[in-house]
This record gives C-alpha cells, sequence and structure tokens, in this order.
C-alpha cells in the first residue's frame, strides 16, 4: 500500500491531502456507539490518536474510489499502515463508515451494501471505538477494558512496533506475501497469475544457510520501539539507526521487497533503515514471464533477443518470443534449432534437468532434442553445471553470475535481428524500470496462496533437510563440548559459526597442523600466513592474525567470523575455520596451489617464473573485478577489503583469481551513508587512495582505486611505484595519470604493455584496462563502482576465444 503523499500525488488532489493532515486537531480520539462519517466529510478524520501520529479515515485510492484508513499524519511524510476494505473500495458519494449500536464497526457503500465490518459479535452496548497512540484501531468493552476487536490483529501491509505478527497473519502488497510457511520459517512469497515463488529468505540455501531455524514452532514475530525486528525462526532485522524515540514502519510493498523506514523527525521524510533484500532483482516476477531483471544499480527490465515487450505500460506482464519453440515432433530436433547466448544471465527455477558434472555441448544436446525445453543454463563454476528450462521466469542478470543462459531459438531465424536485440538490451534501449502502480483491482492486491504437489513435495524436502541439519548441529555441538567448555554468553555465536560449515580448531592443533608454523607462505599488515596440513591430509593456509588485530575480544571476533561465513564467490578464497585462544587468534583458509600474482607478475621479470600469457592475465583481471564487486554490491553485508594489491590475489591452478586476506576487511552499512570510520590508515604503500590521509570516512571506492593500480600493473608488468622518469626520479601519480591520457589519446597502448609477451596481447581489451584504470584513479565521486567495471570487463571477455595480437 502506498503512502498518503504518493496517493495524493497519484490522485492529483494536494488540498484533500492538506485537509486530512490537518484533521487531527478537530477528531476525537474515542467514539461511542452511534458515530459515523460520511465520504463527502472525508476533509476531517473518523479518529485520531491522542498524540496526534494517527489519524482514521477515508482515503482516496481512485478514480472515485475510498478505502477506510488508518494513517501517519506527519507533514510531508503520510504513509498509510493499514486499510479495512483493500480490495473493495468504495463510491466517492453516499457511502459511509459507522460504529453501530451492536458495537460493529462497518464500512456502507452507496447503496447501502456492507463492504466491510470488525464482526465483534454484536451485543455491544457501551463500546467504544478509539485510535491508540501505537496506530492500534480498536474497539473496547470499557466494563472490561478488554479490546473485542483491533486492526493490528488483520495487518495489511505494514507492521508497527508492538504489533505482533504470527502464524495467522500475512502482509501482502500486489503478489507479494510475508507469511509463516508450515515450516516455522518467515517468508516472502510471489504468487502471480502464471506462477508461485518463494524468494526470501534465499532459495539457493537452505534454511541454517541462511541463518535461520525450522525448529521454534511458536511463530511470532515482532518490531519493537529501538528498531529490532524478530522472529521465532532467528531472524533479527537491525534498523541503521537503532534507538528508542524514532517512529518506524517495517512494510512490504510492490516491488516485492521488505523494508523498515524510520521517519526523521527534522524533515519530516521517510528513510530506509533496513531492507530484506539487498538487491530489487532478487524478488521474482518483476519483469514477468521471460523477462531479464537486472540491477544497475537501479533496476530495470528488458527482454531476451528474440522477444518482445508484451506490454509498452506494464513489465509485470513480461515479453513473448517472436518465433515458435517446441515443433520438433518429427525427431532430428537438434537440426531444427540453435542457442544464442545471453552472458551473465540466468533465470531462477523451473528446471526440467540438473546435471553437476557436464560438457557444455552435451548439456547444448539435450536442450535442442527436448520438445519442452526452451533454453538451457551452463555455469562455469566446479566441473560443469547444466539447467535445462521448461519456463523461463525470474530472470536475472548479474556480473558475478558465473555461467549464462543459452536460449533456443530456430535456425531460421533472422540472426542479425538476434544480435541488435541483444545489444539494445545490453545498452537499456529497450527497458524501462518497473514502476508499481497503484490499482483497486482485487487481482492485484494478490490471491491466497495455492495448494498444489509442489507445496507437497517443497515441504516434504524441507522436512527432510530439516532432520539432516538436526543431526549435522548435534554433531557439531558433541564435538566442540568434547574439546573445551563454551562460555554461555557466546552460546549464540556458536551456533551461528556451526550453521555457517565452519569448523573451531584448538591451538594445539593448528601448532601440529604447521609443524609449528614453520613453512611460510606470505605476510601482510594483517599477519602472517602458513602451510598447514590437517589429519584427514587437506592441506590448509594458516592465518596467524597480528597482535592488533588478536586484541579485538572474543564477542567481536567471532561476530566478524560468521559474517565472513556468508560470503561465498568463486573469486574469493574460502574461509573453512578458526582459532580463538585468549590472544590466539587464527584463520583457516582454503589452500590455492598456484601462489599470488605478483610471484607470477613480477618475480617472472627475474626469471623466476613463467611469464603470464595474456589471456591469464585477462582472466585473473576479471575475476578479480567480479570477487570486488560481490563485496561490494552483492553479498550479505558490504565488505571494503582496504587492503588490494596483487600479493592477495592467489591464483588457481587454472589461473582463476582468489581474492585473499580478509583480515583487514571492514563491515559497511548498506544505509547509503558517507562511508566508516577507521582509527588508523589501512591497506599497502603504493595501492592506498589518497582520501586515507585526508581524515575522511573511508568507502568502497578505496578498493576501487587500488583494482586500478593492480589492473595497471598487470598491463605493464611492474609495479607502479617503481615506475621512475630517465632521471631516476619516482613518477608521481599525477604524471602516471598524464602518460595514460596519453596512451588513450593517440591509441598506441604497445609501448605500455609488457615487453615480456612479444606483442602477443589483444589491443581492444589492453586500450579497455587502461581506461578503466585511469578511471579508478580519479577523485573519488567519479570513480566508477566495481559493479560497472565488471560488466566493462565483461563486455570484452568473449574476444579472448579468437585474440587479435600484433606483432
Amino acid at each position: 500500500m502506498a503512502g498518503l503523499g504518493t496517493l495524493c500525488l497519484a490522485v492529483q488532489l494536494p488540498l484533500v491531502c492538506l485537509l486530512l493532515r490537518s484533521s487531527a486537531s478537530t477528531a476525537q480520539h474515542t467514539l461511542g456507539t452511534g458515530s459515523s462519517l460520511s465520504v463527502e466529510d472525508r476533509a476531517r478524520a473518523f479518529l485520531v490518536s491522542p498524540d496526534g501520529t494517527f489519524a482514521c479515515g477515508f482515503v482516496q485510492v481512485g478514480d472515485n474510489a475510498f478505502s477506510f484508513s488508518v494513517w501517519f499524519t506527519a507533514a510531508k511524510s503520510s504513509a498509510v499502515v493499514w486499510t479495512a476494505n483493500r480490495d473493495s473500495p468504495v463510491n466517492g458519494r453516499g457511502s459511509r463508515i459507522s460504529f453501530r449500536h451492536d458495537g460493529e464497526l462497518a464500512l456502507a457503500d452507496t447503496n447501502g451494501t456492507t463492504v466491510w465490518a470488525s464482526r465483534t459479535g454484536g451485543g455491544g452496548r457501551g463500546l467504544t471505538v478509539s485510535l491508540r497512540d501505537t496506530g492500534n484501531l480498536v474497539v473496547v468493552d470499557p466494563s472490561t477494558g478488554r479490546a473485542v476487536w483491533q486492526s493490528f490483529d488483520w495487518p495489511t501491509d505494514t507492521l508497527l512496533p508492538s504489533q505482533r505478527f504470527n502464524k495467522q497473519t500475512k502482509l501482502v502488497a500486489g503478489y507479494y506475501s510475508l507469511y509463516f510457511d508450515n515450516d516455522n520459517v518467515l517468508r516472502m512469497l510471489y504468487d502471480g497469475p502464471e506462477i508461485s515463488s518463494i524468494y526470501w529468505p534465499l532459495p539457493d540455501l537452505r534454511v541454517f544457510g541462511n541463518d535461520r531455524t525450522s525448529y521454534n514452532s511458536s511463530r511470532i514475530a515482532i518490531l519493537d520501539d529501538a528498531g529490532v525486528f524478530r522472529s521465532s525462526d532467528r531472524l533479527q532485522a537491525l534498523a541503521s539507526d537503532m534507538g528508542v524515540g524514532v517512529r518506524r514502519r517495517l512494510t512490504i510493498e510492490q516491488d516485492g521487497n521488505l523494508r523498515m523506514y524510520s521517519l526523521n523527525a527534522s524533515t519530516g521524510g521517510w528513510t530506509v533503515t533496513w531492507s530484506a533484500l539487498k538487491q530489487p532483482c532478487q524478488a521474482h516476477g518483476l519483469c514477468g514471464k521471460n523477462g531479464i531483471c537486472e540491477y544497475l544499480p537501479s533496476q530495470r527490465c528488458s527482454c531476451p533477443p528474440g522477444y518482445v515487450m508484451n506490454d509498452a505500460q506494464d513489465w509485470g506482464k513480461g515479453c513473448n518470443p517472436t518465433f515458435a519453440v517446441g515443433n520438433c515432433s518429427q525427431g532430428a530436433a537438434s537440426e531444427k534449432f540453435m542457442s544464442f547466448k545471453v552472458a551473465q544471465t540466468d533465470f531462477y527455477g523451473y528446471d526440467l534437468k540438473f546435471n553437476m558434472s557436464m560438457t557444455f555441448e552435451i548439456c547444448r544436446e539435450q536442450c535442442l532434442l527436448d520438445c519442452q525445453c526452451v533454453a538451457f543454463s551452463y555455469r562455469l563454476d566446479g566441473a560443469g553445471r547444466c539447467y535445462t528450462k521448461g519456463m523461463l521466469f525470474n530472470g536475472y542478470t548479474s556480473a558475478n553470475f558465473p555461467g549464462s543462459i543459452y536460449l533456443k531459438v530456430p535456425l531460421d531465424i533472422n540472426a542479425s535481428a538476434l544480435r541488435v536485440s541483444a545489444q539494445s538490451a545490453a545498452a537499456g534501449l529497450a527497458c524501462s524500470p518497473v514502476v508499481p502502480v497503484l490499482t483497486v483491482s482485487a487481482a492485484v492486491y494478490g490471491m491466497p496462496a495455492r495448494n498444489s504437489w509442489k507445496w507437497t513435495y517443497f515441504f516434504a524436502f524441507a522436512g527432510v533437510l530439516g532432520v539432516l541439519d538436526l543431526l549435522f548441529i548435534a554433531t557439531g555441538w558433541w564435538f566442540l563440548s568434547s574439546k573445551q567448555s563454551i562460555p554461555s554468553s557466546l552460546e549464540a555465536g556458536y551456533r551461528m559459526v556451526l550453521t555457517s560449515q565452519f569448523r573451531r580448531f584448538t591451538y594445539r592443533e593448528l601448532k601440529d597442523a604447521t609443524s609449528n608454523f614453520k613453512e611460510e607462505l606470505g605476510r601482510g599488515g594483517s599477519g602472517v600466513v602458513y602451510r598447514g596440513v590437517l589429519d584427514g591430509g587437506k592441506v590448509v593456509a594458516v592465518k596467524k592474525l597480528a597482535v592488533e588485530v588478536s586484541m579485538q575480544g572474543d564477542e567481536e571476533f567471532w561476530a566478524e567470523m560468521t559474517v565472513l561465513g556468508r560470503i561465498n564467490h568463486m573469486n574469493l578464497v574460502r574461509i573453512w575455520g578458526f582459532c580463538s585462544e585468549h590472544k590466539h587468534k587464527l584463520l583457516v583458509y582454503e589452500y590455492v596451489e598456484n601462489q599470488s600474482l605478483d610471484r607470477h607478475l613480477f618475480d617472472a621479470a627475474d626469471g623466476k617464473q613463467t611469464t603470464l600469457s595474456w589471456s591469464d592475465r585477462y582472466k585473473i583481471v576479471l575475476g578479480t573485478a567480479r570477487g570486488l564487486a560481490y563485496l561490494h554490491h552483492e553479498c550479505l553485508e558490504w565488505v571494503i577489503h582496504c587492503d588490494m594489491k596483487p600479493e592477495n590475489i592467489l591464483l588457481t591452478r587454472e589461473f582463476d583469481a582468489k581474492i585473499a586476506d580478509f583480515g583487514l576487511a571492514k563491515l559497511s552499512k548498506r544505509d547509503g551513508g558517507a562511508g566508516v570510520e577507521l582509527t588508523h590508515m589501512r591497506g599497502t604503500s603504493g595501492y592506498i587512495a589518497p582520501e586515507w590521509a585526508l581524515n575522511v570516512p573511508i568507502n568502497a571506492k578505496v578498493d576501487v582505486y587500488s583494482f586500478g593500480i593492480v589492473l595497471l600493473e598487470i598491463v605493464v608488468g611492474s609495479r607502479v611505484a617503481d615506475q621512475r622518469t630517465a632521471a631516476g626520479e619516482r613518477l608521481q601519480m599525477p604524471q602516471i595519470a598524464q602518460a595514460l591520457r596519453h596512451v588513450l589519446d593517440g591509441g598506441d597502448v604497445m609501448s605500455l604493455v609488457d615487453a615480456r609477451l612479444q606483442g602477443q596481447f589483444n589491443p581492444r581489451q589492453a586500450m579497455e584496462m587502461v581506461r578503466i584504470s585511469l578511471a579508478c584513479m580519479d577523485e573519488r565521486n567519479s570513480r566508477p563502482t566495481m559493479d560497472d567495471i565488471a560488466k566493462a570487463l565483461t563486455a570484452f571477455d568473449d574476444e579472448d576465444e579468437h585474440p587479435a595480437y600484433r606483432s
């Protein structure tokens, strides 16, 4: 439900809104039976709360359409928080809200038909109706003080502080709803005209992987006065401005996101202080069937190549193919169709088949031979994951998605039209943002959840997984309790660590695994890394954290570890475990065989390593950009690395990049603030952004600057900090930037590229890398985001298959 300010703008009746806001000074707080208000008198409120924060009465929701609602009265910030007749608006003439003599609050339309009633049961002599300071509209029996009916028991799209949310209640906005599922987990569901799909908590993870539990069957949630939203499934959402004395609301909105809003007393405006979805495209159904959602960083929808928009005014109706798919009854189906790649794009769900280890060619053949298959997704992570699709819903594009969708199209389709369509979609030419439209149609406000075999299968599957999770947790607790006692104050922290797939090591175990910290792999500002071998023969990297890092308290350390444990990306080094015993704090990482980038990039100049090929360099650049983009934009917490340099980019045997060393990382709130305050400069000389020295809040742009330096070093094959003039003087950054501009203007990148490559490189990729590097060194507000950088590099990635080498 939109706020009253939005409603006023939609119907262009600012005078009516002004009268509604000012009516709080004249309306009453409590009324007896026999009281009523006609829609013609809507300029005054039916009731106001004693402190004047809330009012209730008639609100216009369409052309000659009105609802009976409760709203905030704050100037410039009115927001409807409850509506009696959301699905059945009444006429603008002759309609009336009445507190009848039988004690029932009822809304009648112009013809006298009762559209809505409180159903208090009748026999209500002496009952009163009042609007409380909490925003709760209550019918009370004064003789007992008991509430016989209250609006808090029937929420619409908003939850207010102290309003209890339970298994009987639901928040609904359009096709989206928040509810407690049968497995006791608080979820959000898209229930559209064609599909139903759960999208929060993240469906790719199991219950415990989302830091929830399904074992508490009380199914209760509440938003408290301090700005904390808690539920019995262990969800805890904190407002970024936590504290009492602030007016707040929790609202599910037409874009499928659940947001907590705080009222700014000085400006009278609402500020988002928490949201369930970190990116709009995580909500399902936003762009309709066959539609693709993208976050850039604002949301937009587009159609895949070969598809056209169904309704130019409504992206929710999706896209239609311009060709026929599925006409392959005579066999030899693969000879009639081909696949068309849409990079970094996927459609969630509706898989016909799934295979964990399959070649691309076999995956493609499976789809082309299957009449039901309309596309297939092939992911590059692991041994190759193949998903053939029977329908295309919940499409999204992300620079960090490790794969692509391949559309099944007829061989006789116009190939040039496909390419133009693809380029238009990439440029956003055919796209527009989804604009939620307030309507009064019952279909838009949502329908009851459907009962089908899909849900039976889902709940059965969830139950089996729950039993397995229970066994896993019980085993973990037994292991920990056998090693040492656990302080009760940290019990919750241990639970979270266990369910995040961490292992807690003792200091003795890691000392033995590293042969008393014998083989050093590297060192940095946050500590020294050693090679270790666990009891089962697994090789790991063990980081002994520096003294200043180790001095932090156990609870702070474990809190950071639980956040890092939820971070998972193919271009980030995975943390497997930790040790925290008094002053000893260590992290256990996966072991990456090919050492760090600096060993291959700089040591190769001395003949110690083989020179990195251009294709490997570009792969490393692209992987690093995607890893940083994930940290900055897509993971559960925003993370600023603070020490990006070649030493912290580890390489696998295939030269895939993995970003390491989160010992210096800083978690950043997603409230749009200026940045985070740090007590001292972090990072490594030569890679530190200029703003570190200016004593200003630090944001993710410090990593962008450092990445620009690393990017340039990959091109030139040497340290930027070591670049000198003919006279032997060290080049300053303004001089380096000037040299890069000269290269871009003249188009002669050959003189800049590492001479050890002997001219074997892709000049277009090299020019793009130089351009990005220069942009990264700009003033911080002008620097691109890592998401922008990853997209720009991805656009040139396909050229690597047919590099245009120069002689």
